[in-house]
């Protein structure tokens, strides 16, 4: 006799249906499934697990395989480089993957910077690009030089013109303009490149443009390429090479035109844009994008150390305060209370990441109609994108660190997926601008552009008021708007004829409002989301989770509030408390908060750490 048994379909649990909805907050609401499901799936995969003892080259041969099922995943290579939000998720999943950072590294290179500057210079009108959308060749980026990183507009590489047959002669003319750390060796199969060069025009410096170059075949590198290895790096496991080259002859379709510059058959260029730094500057406008692919591989790495500690300290137990009893590490403030202030910093990290994207975005279609976008709108989109880059990036390596120290030795282990994602970040510092640099070209800009809200003065109010977070957002505020004016102040008081002592004597104060600036946006894009919330227990689980990352945002600010009259003497001496508070009430709800990271239970089973116990 069979026996039939009915299924009993019990409603989701409370908790379930908050991370739940976390989740529908963190990854782009009810457009989740078409950015993120299949990067999420694509990870989940068995080939993406721990493979130990791979040398370097065999980890950096690796990154080139995976790019090919990512290529099979994205429905067309062509549709992945022209979607801002799908390109950088991309970045946020595969980052966490096991040598994932050579994976980032490698699509980031071919799909943003050298396809989507094809696709921004003619696109597939003028040339044939199935070669670099099939795959059959891979393509990289030169523009950085040995003796040119930050300043890349002086780049010495040329690209003269022939006037007879009007094709370009691309050279190196010395050491130190060889191009430096780009992925040009026979790893990964025939490579192309897009390389930046100065045009020389009948000796004139036109200013640089980006040439279109093969270098290598199936059977090794084309004449006048040089490639040499350059030594192992920490961080991603990728080819980093110095590449050269002697006199190589590049057809007249090699130049990438656009409307910043063409040439005419008789070899005159004509450009809309006014000088040559502004031509530079629109030749390599896909860096702009490359800062959100970094920042999105930033964020995902955090998301991803987070749930493995948080995991693991719900699994480790200690002696407890009785005799014989075992309690979990997470139960001690000391553990969970680092931990909590993280998660709370990486959802404000996320949703920033969000805003600034969907600023980009929005540029980027208005592109894609034929619409011609403010220039003031552009740059500000372009700074809020430098300024989150820097400030990401920046969090995401030292919460990385920290939950690499609360696994204890166990985090030094490789197969537990937390030790290389510090190492990783360290390249997203780096990459698509160093961070310090960018925030120094926002902060001269914002110094006269940017101006902070600002209030009359009202009376503190009790120290109930650091419960409300639109009055710790408005503190916040403050805050920016003291260092945007002390560094007004010392910019007067600089020598009028030393620009740079002018600048030196105004940077310190110039960067801290930059920082402040950074926070206080990622607190609106947070602070955006929690109204957003469909589910009152989630809204209300984001709402402690934003206080928490406002209350300390302020903590080092409070001694310029009380001077300024905005902050009490009982609000700054209640202000740890307040703190400490949150942390108390959003401490049973952790795990809850990191499962909203909806990390696939294949990747987490895959960390020794973090798989469940047997």
């Amino acid at each position: 006799m069979t026996l039939l048994t009915s299924q009993v379909h019990l409603p989701p649990s409370p908790e379930i249906e908050n991370h739940g909805e976390l989740t529908r907050l963190l990854f782009d609401g009810d457009d989740r499934e078409r950015v993120h499901g299949m990067w999420r799936d694509l990870i989940a995969k068995d080939t993406f697990r721990h493979r130990p003892g791979l040398g370097a080259a065999e980890r950096a041969a690796l990154s080139y395989e995976w790019l090919r099922l990512v290529n099979d995943t994205a429905g067309g290579a062509e549709r992945l480089a022209n979607d801002p939000p799908l390109l950088a998720a991309l970045h946020e999943w595969t980052a966490i993957v096991d040598g994932g950072g050579g994976l980032c590294t490698v699509a980031s290179i071919h799909y943003n910077l050298f396809l989507g500057s094809l696709l921004d210079h003619g696109g597939a009108g003028r040339r044939d690009l199935s070669d670099f959308t099939a795959l059959r060749r891979t393509g990289t980026f030169l523009c950085t030089e040995l003796d040119h990183g930050n300043d890349a507009s002086a780049l010495e590489t040329t690209a003269e013109l022939d006037p007879v047959t009007g094709q370009f002669v691309l050279d190196t003319p010395h050491a130190g303009a060889q191009k430096f750390m780009p992925n040009t060796s026979m790893t990964g199969g025939p490579k192309s490149a897009v390389v930046a060069a100065r045009l020389i025009v009948e000796g004139r410096d036109e200013g640089v443009f980006l040439f279109l170059t093969p270098l290598s075949d199936e059977r090794g590198l084309l004449p006048g390429v040089r490639v040499r290895w350059l030594p192992l790096r920490t961080g991603a496991p990728v080819d980093h090479c110095l590449t050269s080259f002697d006199r190589v002859v590049l057809p007249s379709e090699a130049l990438l035109e656009s409307e910043h510059g063409r040439l005419d058959a008789e070899g005159r260029l004509h450009s809309g844009l006014g000088n040559r730094r502004k031509r530079f500057l629109h030749s390599i406008g896909r860096v702009t994008m490359g800062k959100l692919c970094m920042s999105g591989a930033a964020v995902g790495a955090t998301r991803a150390a987070l749930a493995i500690a948080v995991r693991y300290g719900g699994q480790r137990l200690v002696s407890g305060p009785r005799a014989g009893e075992r309690i979990p590490v997470n139960a001690h403030r000391s553990h969970h209370g680092r931990l909590l202030k993280g998660v709370a910093t990486a959802y404000a990290m996320t949703f920033l990441h969000r805003a600034a994207l969907a600023r980009w975005a929005s540029a980027h279609t208005a592109a894609d109609a034929g619409e011609r976008a403010d220039a003031g709108e552009r740059a500000d989109a372009e700074r809020l994108i430098a300024v989150a880059k820097g400030w990401i990036t920046w969090q995401a390596r030292d919460i990385a660190v920290e939950c690499r120290e609360r696994c204890g030795a166990q985090g030094l282990f490789a197969a537990n997926g937390l030790s290389e994602f510090p190492q990783y970040i360290e390249g997203t510092i780096t990459a698509e601008g160093d961070n310090l640099v960018i925030w120094v070209k926002a902060a001269a800009e914002m110094l006269f552009e940017h101006q902070p809200p600002r209030q009359d003065p009202e009376p503190p109010g009790g120290v109930e008021r650091l419960t409300d977070l639109r009055h710790l957002r408005g503190l916040l505020a403050r805050a920016e708007a003291v260092w945007q004016d002390r560094a007004r102040a010392a910019l007067r008081r600089g020598p009028s004829g030393n620009p740079v002592e002018r600048w030196n004597g105004a940077s310190s104060a110039a960067l801290e409002m930059v920082s402040v600036h950074a926070r206080l946006r990622a607190a609106d894009a947070f602070l955006a989301a929690v109204t957003r919330a469909r589910r009152p227990e989630a809204g209300e689980l984001l709402e402690k989770l934003c206080r928490l990352f406002l209350l300390q945002q302020l903590g080092e600010f409070t001694g310029d509030l009380l001077a300024d009259g905005h902050l009490s003497g009982d609000q700054v001496r209640a202000l740890p408390q307040f703190l400490d508070d949150v942390l108390r009430d959003l401490a049973p709800h952790m795990t809850d908060l990191v499962e909203a990271f909806d990390l696939p239970r294949e990747y987490l089973e895959g960390i020794p750490l973090t798989s469940s116990p047997a």
